[in-house]
């Protein structure tokens, strides 16, 4: 088959968070001349007149699908309603207004939390649907998977040339460092880097450190992304991840080193752990040739980096 057309328009829905806006730094290194965007003040993805309007105007040749609404823990057990109510009009809205449009290729992103709850580990894609899944985002989780299935049973119906990933924990510039919502990652780092600039001689992580997680830099995402969107046609759905674990006691260990952060780590056992495992297994993107190429230690190191001059600055992305 043949690589997308890099003078065609592409259409990359939800360009400002961590994926949208890695998104958009692939593209244009990749070449890509014709690059649509629109804001949510512009364009609200949940409002399908408005959506149907746009892709008349529009006619992108190709989309990718970045766009959700999406939170921490509480926010999705706290509004479930919402999440799954706003992420599948969104879904509804630009998958239906592709095909009505004649998009020729476009990519949903999804997530690993798809899967059930307790999991058998590694991950592997067929394992989705076979068991229960986690109840603080049940209503998420289902939005994402109604999303798979709808590019799945377009491709079947109309033979459309739609493709899902579903990515591991993500990290990189541009990632969410509020101290409200922001994932272990991020709030680590940020945590460390406060604790360096007080002085302070100790910084508390919670759990009991033992938990195991996978981290993938946002730019080995979009690599995966543009190149299954380069190669691969047909009605698979793929999991995109590192493909190794690490502990929340060695992340932590290895955000203190890269902050320079010379006090101790107190684990606060009484605090809950989650999860204690949840590797995703990527074997079938590695059937085709794609695999990450940026080591944990060197991806800290850039987001740090990115960190701190946006903490410097007094706008570190707080969202």
């Amino acid at each position: 088959m043949q690589p997308l057309d890099r003078n065609k328009k592409i259409y990359v829905a939800g360009h400002k968070g961590l994926v949208g806006s890695a998104l958009i730094r692939k593209l244009k290194k990749e070449g890509f001349t014709n690059i649509i965007t629109r804001t949510h003040e512009e364009l609200d993805l949940t409002r399908q007149a408005e959506v149907e309007a746009f892709f008349e105007e529009e006619k992108p040749e190709y989309v990718i699908l970045a766009a959700a609404k999406v939170g921490g823990i509480h926010a999705n057990d706290t509004y479930p309603a919402d999440f799954i109510m706003e992420n599948l009009q969104i879904e509804c809205n630009v998958i239906d207004s592709s095909y009505k449009n004649q998009v020729k290729k476009l990519l949903f992103l999804g997530s690993s939390c798809i899967y059930p709850r307790d999991c058998q580990q590694p991950i592997k894609e067929e394992y989705l649907l076979s068991d229960y899944l986690e109840k603080t985002n049940e209503a998420y989780a289902l939005a994402k998977i109604a999303g798979l299935k709808m590019c799945s049973y377009y491709n079947r119906q109309y033979g459309t040339d739609y493709i899902s990933v579903m990515p591991c924990n993500l990290y990189g510039i541009n990632d969410n460092f509020s101290p409200e919502n922001s994932h272990v990652l991020p709030a680590l780092m940020r945590k460390f880097h406060e604790a360096k600039k007080r002085g302070e001689r100790a910084v508390t992580v919670w759990g009991s450190g033992k938990p195991l997680r996978e981290f993938l830099n946002v730019d080995d995402l979009t690599n995966a992304c543009i190149f299954l969107m380069d190669c691969y046609q047909g009605n698979q759905f793929f999991n995109v991840g590192y493909g190794e674990e690490i502990s929340i006691r060695e992340l932590a260990e290895m955000i203190k080193k890269t902050v320079g952060f010379e006090g101790e780590i107190i684990l606060d056992t009484s605090k809950p752990d989650g999860t204690m495992r949840k590797l995703t297994d990527i074997s079938r993107i590695k059937s085709l040739g794609w695999k990450p190429e940026i080591a944990l230690e060197t991806g800290l190191k850039d987001t740090y980096r990115w960190f701190c001059e946006k903490y410097e600055a007094g706008d570190y992305n707080e969202k």
